[in-house]
């Protein structure tokens, strides 16, 4: 049984309430607590060394991950991140230093997107380290992106390069938090996701919570250097589909809109590349083309107990 196969199992049975606006599911919950104009986002993740990181990696890297993970997701909703609290599982025998060199890392990407960490848990955990953050933020009511909007005749962007997160950019990632406001306040969204197991992964969520299909063009799909530098490991556009840890945005609008959007990020964003990768259809599943053929998209992303 996979993560998403146990996910499905688990979330029927799961208990909510009148505040719930979007629970299990989605890459934040959104709550309604009475706050006038505004919903509450509320994110956990969690890195574990062997999965997410290694014992080589610098541990301000490690720190920065672990909040920038949750970070990404707030911004997937385009929301804006408040407050975090850190559970912190440790080996019997870890060293003090490097502790704080993970708080630092993890700190300083705080400071930088105005979170406040308030608190946490500290536990021991034979073996290895693990970090998870529970991150609190806010979005103006009606402003929230979720998953479950894509449309028939979207167009589907997504932000920056993808493909050969490992060489690094898995530790030193920007979540897209000003983009992805920028976005909702501007253009009618109608979902997004950030790309945290890879493009051909997450996209299929977008497109099982809108009850759609969706078609790609294989020559449009920003490939980035590093993926194209590993491919002899692997081909460089099944890097950039599979993957994961990419951390960017990918989002539908209409195609009514496509041109506009496109124009007015290239003047607000020009360091930041955005394409238009294909367009949502009718029915289900992914279809990949190039001029002269077309096929089922059968790659999948990365997904935790998967064999």
């Amino acid at each position: 049984m996979n993560e998403f196969e146990l996910i499905a199992r688990l979330v029927p049975s799961l208990p909510t309430n009148k505040n719930v606006v979007t629970g299990a599911g989605d890459d934040c919950a959104v709550l309604d607590l009475g706050v006038p104009d505004k919903l509450i986002l509320f994110k956990t993740d969690a890195v574990v060394e062997g999965i997410h990181f290694t014992k080589d990696t610098p541990p301000e890297k490690i720190g920065r991950k672990a909040l920038a993970r949750c970070l990404s997701d707030i911004a997937a909703m385009a929301g804006t991140p408040a407050a975090a609290l850190v559970t912190l599982g440790l080996p019997e025998e870890f060293d003090p230093a490097i502790v704080e060199k993970i708080y630092d890392g993890l700190n300083a990407v705080a400071r930088q997107q105005g979170v406040a960490v308030a608190g946490g848990e500290t536990a021991a955990n034979p073996g290895r380290i693990f970090i998870s953050i529970a991150l609190l933020g806010t979005v103006p009511r009606g402003k929230q992106v979720p998953r479950s909007g894509a449309k028939a005749g979207d167009a589907i962007f997504v932000t920056g390069e993808l493909g050969g997160s490992l060489a690094g950019r898995h530790l030193e990632f920007e979540p897209r938090l000003e983009e992805a406001r920028w976005l909702a306040g501007h253009f009618s969204i109608h979902a997004m996701i950030d790309l945290s197991d890879g493009l051909a992964g997450d996209l299929r969520h977008i497109l099982r919570a809108s009850g759609v299909g969706a078609e790609l063009l294989k020559t449009a799909i920003p490939v980035s250097r590093a993926a194209k530098l590993r491919a002899q490991k692997k081909p460089a556009l099944t890097a950039a589909l599979t993957d994961g840890e990419d951390f960017e945005l990918l989002f539908t609008v209409s195609g009514a809109d496509a041109v506009k959007l496109l124009d007015a990020w290239k003047k607000q964003f020009p360091k930041l590349k955005l394409s238009c990768i294909g367009k949502i259809v009718a029915g289900e599943g992914v279809i990949i083309r190039d001029k002269a053929s077309s096929q089922k998209l059968e790659a999948h992303g990365y997904v935790h107990f998967a064999k």
